[in-house]
């Protein structure tokens, strides 16, 4: 019951910042020298982009994210926060699957640093940081939490 909480309250945040992600990204319906280069979910629907209706809404979150990357910025950390909550619920009774969890989510970001890692924007560098430093994060949280020391040893002295 004491995740439920967070999680809502999480989940509230996350849907606060993916709307004003989404919208502070329509800027890109007045941007179209900018369709060419961010309108990737848009050109896999229609395989060209005309006008401005032939935008996705999906489109707006990857300009935002390139150009005003504070709120997508918040919106990653967010979700991170309540999946990272999610698997900790799910995993607590066991600190190896915790710990793995916590390995593969890693491994997770340090892929998406790799992907992100030759973008030209401020918001794509912007995003690269994030994702090293939570990838690596993870993984040394995994390795921390698989080899904690128990809490409390008894000696009788």
């Amino acid at each position: 019951m004491k995740y439920f909480d967070q999680s809502i309250i999480a989940g509230f945040f996350l849907l606060l910042f993916s709307f004003c992600t989404w919208y502070e990204g329509s800027e890109i319906l007045d941007d179209s020298r900018e369709w060419k280069y961010s309108a990737h979910f848009s050109q896999m629907l229609n395989d060209q982009v005309v006008d401005d209706q032939d935008i996705s809404n999906l489109d707006y979150f990857v300009y935002a994210a390139k150009f005003k990357p504070v709120f997508p910025v918040l919106m990653v950390l967010t979700s991170s926060y309540l999946i990272i909550l999610t698997g900790y619920a799910l995993f607590k009774r066991s600190s190896k699957k915790t710990a793995l969890f916590l390995v593969g989510y890693g491994v997770f970001f340090l892929i998406l640093s790799g992907i992100v890692s030759n973008s030209p924007t401020v918001g794509g560098n912007i995003f690269q940081a994030i994702f090293l430093i939570s990838g690596m994060m993870a993984i040394i949280g995994a390795a921390l939490y698989y080899f904690r020391i128990p809490k409390e040893i008894k000696t009788d002295f």
